[in-house]
């Protein structure tokens, strides 16, 4: 497969936010302390520009170069933004977003299109072959996953502690919206934990 375009995507680590189960999104909150074995083998890193996804790059590959991309942030959960499931559930917006994220998006925040041109913008970027490592957010690779699987968003899992590879016949077959030719999900550590 000499044009394939493959993408391993890796959440960072969680957060203080990520343990109450709050959408922070836009906000910059730092990681939790995590022990892993790092990678000193690879060179370059693509990731957002929030803090948690800098630091965890920095623990899994202390060698690389970061590249920091604005586009590669999480959804902008606008005025729910550091709140829990059990904050919005009564909210009616809420229930609509969670039913149909593609029409309705958080107050003040930004929609799921608007998550996914962000993403595309931020893989166009990339080369048209080669294999590319990203740290991210839940929102991204969720994105990513449905694109290459053409399943729902929310069907999607994004997990902590996980590398998310997906393989593409080419860069032109995932701009264009075809499924990906492979796919598979490995553990970072022994039992998956960051």
């Amino acid at each position: 497969m000499g044009n394939a375009f493959v993408l391993r995507l890796i959440r960072h680590a969680p957060t203080a936010g990520n343990l109450r189960k709050a959408y922070i999104g836009w906000t910059d909150e730092p990681i939790l302390p995590f022990e892993i074995k790092p990678d000193y083998g690879i060179r370059c890193i693509w990731g957002s520009d929030l803090l948690r996804c800098r630091q965890t790059a920095h623990i899994l590959f202390p060698n690389a170069c970061y590249k920091a991309d604005f586009n590669l942030r999480e959804l902008n959960f606008g005025d729910w933004e550091n709140m829990t499931y059990d904050d919005l559930r009564s909210n009616e917006r809420y229930r609509n977003w969670i039913d149909d994220p593609e029409s309705v998006q958080p107050p003040n925040g930004e929609s799921l299109p608007q998550l996914a041109e962000r993403v595309d913008r931020a893989i166009e970027a990339f080369s048209e072959t080669g294999d590319f490592t990203v740290v991210t957010h839940g929102g991204p690779i969720r994105y990513i996953l449905s694109k290459a699987n053409t399943q729902h968003f929310f069907s999607q899992q994004a997990a902590h502690g996980f590398c998310y590879t997906i393989t593409w016949a080419s860069k032109s077959a995932y701009k264009e919206g075809h499924p990906c030719v492979s796919y598979s999900a490995e553990p970072l550590t022994a039992n998956a934990s960051m």
